[in-house]
């Protein structure tokens, strides 16, 4: 695979085409955009911040490459003088986000970008394609946390995301939405995240007997032993997993674990656990995988399974019941001036924002106000922190530990109601400030009377 060398042409043409004209026209004011999400998917009523980071190395890395103009230059749409001004081309701007971790709702703006109108309408494509992805997984993990209880959660998706950009990214949003670790070596090195795994039904059908593959297994990684006992019968394996831990007893060693990975989870893994006691072996966990996410961990959970930790992949890498957000990235201010959209079902909120979060004299969340930036509300937290200043970032990023933490101690204080798994029954309440209410009324009145020509 070819790697890329810089991501200025990851973009859709549109994008280009109205910076040219934009160009053309001399329309170079500051503008602010807002990127958010209009809809909840099925049974969603909340959303955990991720991907902020991309957007800020992207940001500050952005540039046309003599290649990338040269390709332009070559599809004949565009101008000498446009190609030129791009050989210049910089991100100069503000950014103002949520930072990762936190957690959003509906309609509540993630990242605002204020810079001149060409910089900010560019940069468009990448952001929703970096932060949606991750909102989406991140959220997705949330839920299958939240399922879990006090169990952990392991990613292994790797071999099934959408290639390997997604893989990478689902290991991190994962992490922030409270796994423990992943699979995916690579994303151990690069995010320094935990890595883990056992062993494939391959290892055991390589070797004579599957007693014989626990015990070479054993032997390599005495300090670790996980054995993947379904192979052939999952209680006759945990019997042989047994008899394996009793010989790493004698040695001074135990057995970590066994891994179940089909069948009826309930009733196997408490099985399991009669066998594994009546060899002594009480500490030894058991490990699920095959096909888990929050629907199935919770039905097992509820059915009685008796079960440790999970290995949690397809469904949630690709989020598989949800595997979208409808998130935009929209012009709220151009030149000083408020505007919107009136699509049906896609009205826009006008001007440049804050979020403030208010909670409960308990800590507990209670309601978001979206208000106009220069607002300030006595009691609530303002949630957008200003992270870019004439495109240089003004802090280091945070470590993923962190990240992680922000969202479970956030997470213990978002009210169960808001949580469901089966289905949403409230959303969280989110208003609009009486000043940005003012605002949009005037705003849609006057753009009614400009652009319809209504009285």
């Amino acid at each position: 695979m070819r790697q890329l060398e810089n991501l200025a042409l990851f973009t859709d043409l549109y994008e280009l085409t109205m910076a040219a004209s934009y160009f053309d026209h001399k329309m170079f004011e500051p503008a602010s955009f807002s990127l958010f999400v209009r809809n909840y998917p099925p049974f969603r009523s909340y959303f955990v911040c991720a991907g902020l980071d991309d957007v800020l190395h992207y940001l500050e890395d952005l540039k046309f490459s003599s290649e990338d103009l040269d390709f332009l230059k070559e599809t004949g749409l565009f101008k000498q003088d446009f190609l030129s001004f791009l050989m210049r081309f910089r991100f100069t701007g503000d950014v103002l986000a949520i930072p990762e971790g936190r957690l959003f709702f509906l309609n509540e703006p993630i990242i605002e970008v204020t810079a001149p109108l060409i910089e900010a309408q560019i940069i468009e494509t990448f952001l929703i394609n970096a932060v949606n992805l991750q909102v989406m997984i991140a959220t997705k993990a949330s839920r299958c946390v939240h399922a879990a209880g006090r169990r952990k959660l392991v990613d292994f998706s790797l071999r099934r995301t959408q290639g390997i950009d997604a893989g990478m990214k689902v290991a991190r949003a994962s992490y922030i939405g409270g796994f423990i670790g992943t699979s995916n070596v690579l994303a151990g090195k690069v995010y320094g995240l935990p890595i883990f795994g056992t062993m494939a039904h391959s290892f055991v059908t390589s070797f004579e007997s599957e007693i014989d593959a626990f015990r070479a297994f054993a032997r390599s990684f005495p300090e670790n032993v996980v054995l993947l006992v379904d192979t052939y019968d999952t209680l006759k394996g945990a019997e042989k997993a047994v008899e394996v831990g009793g010989e790493l007893a004698l040695y001074g060693k135990k057995l970590s674990g066994v891994r179940l990975d089909s069948g009826d989870m309930a009733l196997l893994s408490k099985e399991v656990r009669k066998i594994l006691r009546k060899g002594r072996l009480e500490k030894t966990m058991i490990f699920a995988s095959g096909a888990f996410d929050e629907f199935k961990i919770q039905k097992v959970l509820n059915e009685g399974g008796d079960i440790d930790s999970f290995g949690v992949g397809t469904k949630m890498g690709v989020s598989a019941d949800a595997p979208y957000l409808d998130m935009a990235y929209k012009l709220v201010k151009y030149a000083g001036h408020p505007v919107l959209k009136l699509s049906p079902g896609k009205q826009t909120l006008a001007s440049d924002k804050q979020i403030f979060r208010f909670t409960t004299p308990q800590g507990k969340l209670q309601k978001d106000v979206i208000a106009l930036r220069d607002e300030r509300l006595e009691g609530g937290e303002p949630l957008l922190k200003r992270v870019m200043v004439k495109g240089k970032r003004i802090k280091r990023s945070s470590s993923l530990n962190h990240i992680q933490r922000t969202f479970l101690d956030e997470f213990s204080r978002l009210d169960d109601r808001f949580k469901s798994i089966e289905r949403r029954r409230f959303e969280y309440p989110v208003i609009l400030s009486p000043k940005l209410k003012t605002l949009q009324s005037q705003i849609i009145r006057k753009s009614r009377q400009k652009e319809l020509g209504e009285s």
